[in-house]
């Protein structure tokens, strides 16, 4: 239901505000949120006034817009069905994983058209053997490349990181006085699920116990996953140009010494 959504996005941006301000962060950030903000009221104003609730009403943000913050809360390469996942449960955003498949080669063709006219882009993870685009995975091109590269043990740290990103996001809305949907839960749940010790039977997962449990597994991993990628990150940074260091090296490219 729009008005629901809609509703929740206002809230989780209140909770967001406040969070900033009390945080000291920048006032770019803050005006932008509160720029969101107002944006999410007006649409809610619309909404009520028209009566009705459109399947066709349009999004908020635009679609790489969207992709941004799911991934920003993330702080993980991600599949696109994850980041359709976090953008339904905390951003009320309408994105299906079908409007994803080519946003990467769009993104790419954007920079390397106009490079670095755009503050960031959505760009590949790299596998650290090839220095090739790691298939289905997408980064955020301001993240430090060690962050872009996927490992043997890399799949297993970014879901452990996310996991506790997502169980931390909604103790902070909370903590702020807003609340997580229920979508919210049911995602985090099923992270849990696949976190040793994170959620007992089928009841409905806890953000704090997900943190521990998630961190617990993480310190066994994060070591030699970081080792790995920061190997991968050197060759990348000495063997790659500037659009291959974002979008992948071809076969031939990534294998040369």
């Amino acid at each position: 239901m729009e008005l629901d959504a809609l509703e929740a996005r206002i809230t989780e941006l209140r909770g967001e505000i406040r969070l900033a301000k009390a945080g000291g962060d920048d006032d770019a950030k803050v005006r932008r949120l509160r720029a969101e903000l107002r944006t999410a009221e007006r649409a809610w104003d619309d909404a009520l006034d028209r009566g009705s609730e459109p399947d066709d009403a349009p999004p908020l943000l635009p679609i790489r817009e969207q992709v941004h913050q799911a991934l920003t809360l993330l702080g993980a390469p991600s599949a696109s069905r994850v980041i359709v996942a976090v953008n339904d449960a905390f951003f009320a955003g309408r994105v299906a994983a079908t409007q994803l498949t080519s946003l990467r080669r769009d993104e790419e063709r954007s920079f390397r058209s106009s490079p670095y006219a755009r503050p960031y882009y959505l760009c590949a993870a790299l596998t650290a053997e090839l220095l090739s685009p790691a298939r289905g995975l997408l980064a955020i091109s301001t993240w430090p490349v060690a962050v872009r590269i996927i490992g043997p043990l890399s799949p297993r740290t970014d879901f452990l990181t996310s996991a506790i990103r997502v169980a931390e996001h909604m103790t902070r809305l909370t903590g702020a006085g807003g609340s997580a949907s229920s979508g919210a839960y049911r995602l985090l749940t099923r992270m849990a699920r696949n976190i040793p010790g994170a959620v007992e039977g089928f009841g409905r997962a806890d953000p704090a116990r997900v943190v521990g449990a998630a961190n617990a597994e993480l310190v066994v991993h994060q070591e030699n996953d970081r080792r790995d990628r920061h190997a991968a990150a050197e060759r990348a940074t000495t063997r790659l140009d500037e659009v291959t260091r974002l979008f992948g090296a071809g076969l031939r490219s990534a294998s040369a010494s």
